[in-house]
């Protein structure tokens, strides 16, 4: 499992995009699920939209690239018997909520368009803000 997110952060370096490494170790994804990705899936990770369709096309060249397909094939996992585990985790976790006040007055006010560039502008500020001390946005 441990080479397994090897090749993916690996992979994520080759792509200029290690900072998601993390993200895609504490979900799970290595290179057995790496190609059913989807762009609501990476989304949901919090990967930006420019580095979405990078990370989707090499995905897709990895499946016309036997060279690269095969360096990237997880390498078979001994066959363990699962012991029994508690599954209780006790963990540190923040919640944060943000809201444009004004938002629901503006929209009244405004053009459709030029409100949802106000509020995608909104949004990319605050998950530049949160991504950069290390936070990860949900939804």
């Amino acid at each position: 499992m441990v080479a397994a997110m090897s090749q993916i952060a690996d992979w994520l370096k080759e792509l200029g995009m290690s900072e998601y490494a993390q993200r895609f170790a504490e979900n799970g994804i290595d290179v057995s699920v790496l190609p059913e990705l989807t762009e609501q899936d990476l989304k949901d990770l919090g990967v930006l939209l420019g580095h979405r369709r990078k990370m989707l096309r090499a995905i897709r060249e990895l499946g016309r690239d036997p060279v690269a397909a095969a360096a990237m094939k997880p390498e078979p996992q001994p066959k363990t018997i699962p012991t029994l585990r508690d599954a209780a985790e006790r963990r540190q976790l923040t919640v944060m909520f943000c809201d444009l006040v004004g938002s629901t007055a503006l929209s009244g006010k405004l053009d459709p368009e030029d409100l949802r560039g106000i509020i995608g502008s909104y949004h990319r500020s605050c998950t530049d803000l949160i991504e950069r001390n290390g936070g990860f946005v949900a939804k």
